[in-house]
């Protein structure tokens, strides 16, 4: 049996109103409305006895309960080793999805909505790719884009050799790679990975947005191919904007939150994921793959990983440590958002200082591990009796034809990334450009950075936890995954993260009781200027019913006055939903539609769904406006 592939869409969205985000880690950052909705987007390959399955989501980050929950769902012959689950990494979707305490910071616990949103979707969007594998024809090509990210942390970068420098001129890595499914000779699904962070939209927003890479698929699938998420089934075209090594790349090219190309979080989201489209747009018709698959999957304990001397760069043998997050790590990175006050990248006196004088010199092998680090939260201690951080690593190796993915749970450097990638290309003789690095695949374990970028103690080198070895021992697990593979031999699994009990938070109060004199639904106020229509209207809280795979808004054109239909809804770009409490137990929802230049003229109208916790379904109206 040949190559088969198949793909599969579905929608992920959690708690758009009072729940905490998470990626910037911010107690005020509340979420208070939709942007765009986040999606799953799914990608199954099938050749012979070998299944791939990549699940690409427009979540902040992925945690290990997701997907443990997630393969508990899915189909025999698809386990742990065969699936990667990574995220587009957003810093503006809601959080509360983790066991781990750490990430729950600013949710008040586990938020069991979102979980299951997440997790609900996931699989299946997951299933609908299973369920469509069929006759395909993959093709990959390699191009370049220079004008949408910048390296946020040069310092750190400049202490790299000169040899790894080189690589990458620009302090980028430029490499945009797509991977195209066809059949019938008609393009069917994209997969594009290219290395930015995904922070266009700054810790000020509130509205749960799936940033530039959401963007870029957005406009491929919506604009470019006509797709209606709404419509059921799967549709004829799905493309995803995946993550590799964005550890210390941007896409503020202004060096500062909100700026570049332009002023505006909301326009610069829009051309940083218009870039990443056309990049990868023009590379559809790239070569043949014809076939090809593999896969090699292990856990490793990468708090206490024994590092041999081929790798450490020394000559020596090291040994990783238990967790610890640095005082650089809660300075934040300064280009995508400042951190927490009394913490700074690079040197940290008083924290510096606790750690030279009361610490390191009682623990020569945490000093050897995580030295010049400055000590800040101990999360493998804290660990051991509330679970904070993940402590293993499910490393993979994906091949699809001569495409390797080196998927791990972090955010790793583009020259960290780099070394991953030679040693899996030395071993198994590829191609540099056909081995990337998929970060943020399958958990989250923070950083990798190299160790020279290490000893910088920059705000990613602060936020590699487990200490400087900590590459060496990636590149290392990688080195052992790409020999079994060349040899075609099994590798040992390993022991996954230990699985974590979830911390449910206590529920704040529903805003559930209609404005007095008033009904749920009821227009409170409509305007239309320029181009922007506007309503408010009395509303109920958006968790009575997240609408998954549906819209809390529509935009509505009447037929040659006759029936109304639906043109746009709360996952169009264009289409802004917020939701504010306006007393204890009353609430407003306001929509906003910025009208396209292109549309058709005629007659409009917006209209507003919801969910009585008491009586179900309701819906609200607005009047019908003219558009020129």
């Amino acid at each position: 049996m040949g190559l088969r592939a198949g793909r599969g869409i579905a929608d992920i969205t959690g708690e758009v109103a009072e729940c905490g985000m998470l990626g910037y880690g911010k107690a005020d950052q509340q979420s208070a409305g939709l942007h765009t909705r986040q999606r799953a987007r799914a990608f199954a390959f099938e050749e012979g006895a070998v299944r791939l399955l990549l699940v690409v989501c427009e979540l902040p980050l992925i945690s290990d309960a997701v997907v443990r929950e997630v393969l508990r769902r899915l189909p025999e012959g698809y386990g742990a080793a065969q699936v990667m689950v990574t995220a587009t990494h957003t810093h503006c979707g809601p959080g509360g999805y983790f066991h781990h305490a750490l990430y729950n910071g600013n949710t008040g616990g586990f938020r069991e909505l979102t979980f299951r949103a997440i997790t609900d979707g996931i699989t299946e969007a997951a299933r609908a790719a299973i369920a469509d594998l069929a006759p395909a024809r993959l093709r990959l090509a390699h191009g370049e884009l220079t004008d949408a990210g910048v390296n946020r942390s040069p310092r750190a970068f400049a202490r790299n050799p000169a040899a790894d420098r080189a690589h990458f001129p620009d302090a980028i890595d430029p490499r945009t790679t797509v991977l195209a499914v066809e059949r019938d000779g008609r393009l069917v699904a994209a997969v594009n990975w290219f290395a930015t962070h995904n922070t266009s939209m700054t810790n000020r927003n509130r509205l749960v947005s799936s940033d530039n890479k959401g963007y870029a698929a957005l406009h491929w699938e919506r604009t470019v191919a006509g797709v209606d998420h709404l419509a059921g089934g799967t549709p004829r075209l799905v493309t995803a904007f995946a993550q590799t090594n964005a550890g210390d790349i941007s896409p503020n090219l202004g060096l500062a939150p909100g700026r570049g190309p332009t002023d505006d979080q909301f326009e610069n989201t829009r051309i940083i994921g218009t870039r990443q489209y056309e990049a990868a747009a023009a590379l559809t018709g790239g070569r043949p793959v014809l076939g090809g698959l593999d896969v090699r999957t292990t856990d490793i304990r990468l708090s206490a990983v024994d590092v041999g001397p081929a790798f450490t760069g020394d000559g020596r043998s090291h040994r990783t440590s238990p967790p610890v997050a640095g005082a650089a790590a809660f300075a934040g990175a300064h280009v995508d958002g400042p951190g927490f006050k009394g913490f700074g990248a690079g040197a940290n006196p008083l924290w510096d200082a606790l750690s030279r004088r009361l610490v390191y010199p009682f623990a020569p092998a945490l000093r050897d591990a995580q030295h010049p680090k400055a000590l800040a939260l101990p999360a493998g201690p804290v660990n051991r009796f509330l679970p904070m951080v993940q402590e293993h690593a499910r490393v993979q190796l994906l091949r699809i034809g001569p495409l390797f993915l080196i998927g791990v749970p972090a955010e790793v450097t583009i020259t960290a990334g780099l070394r991953l990638r030679r040693t899996v290309a030395a071993i198994l003789g590829a191609d540099l450009p056909d081995v990337l690095v998929a970060g943020y695949s399958n958990g989250y374990v923070h950083y990798v950075t190299t160790p020279e970028e290490y000893d910088a103690q920059e705000y990613e080198g602060g936020s590699t936890l487990f200490g400087r070895w900590e590459l060496p021992a990636l590149c290392q697990t990688v080195a052992g995954l790409a020999t079994a593979m060349r040899d075609g031999v099994p590798v040992d699994p390993g022991t996954p993260e230990p699985a974590v009990p979830a911390r449910p938070r206590k529920p704040r109060p529903a805003a559930q009781v209609p404005h007095p004199g008033r009904r749920f639904g009821d227009l409170l106020d409509f305007s239309l200027i320029g181009r922007r229509a506007t309503a408010s209207f009395v509303a109920a809280h958006p968790s009575n019913n997240l609408r998954r795979n549906g819209s809390y808004l529509a935009v509505e054109r009447s037929e040659d006055d006759g029936p109304w239909r639906r043109v746009a809804d709360d996952g169009d770009w264009a289409t802004v939903f917020r939701w504010a409490r306006s007393g204890g137990a009353t609430s407003i929802a306001t929509i906003t539609w910025n009208i396209p230049a292109d549309t058709e003229p005629g007659t409009y109208r917006l209209v507003y769904h919801a969910d009585d916790a008491a009586k179900g379904p309701f819906t609200g109206v607005s009047e019908p406006f003219g558009v020129g």
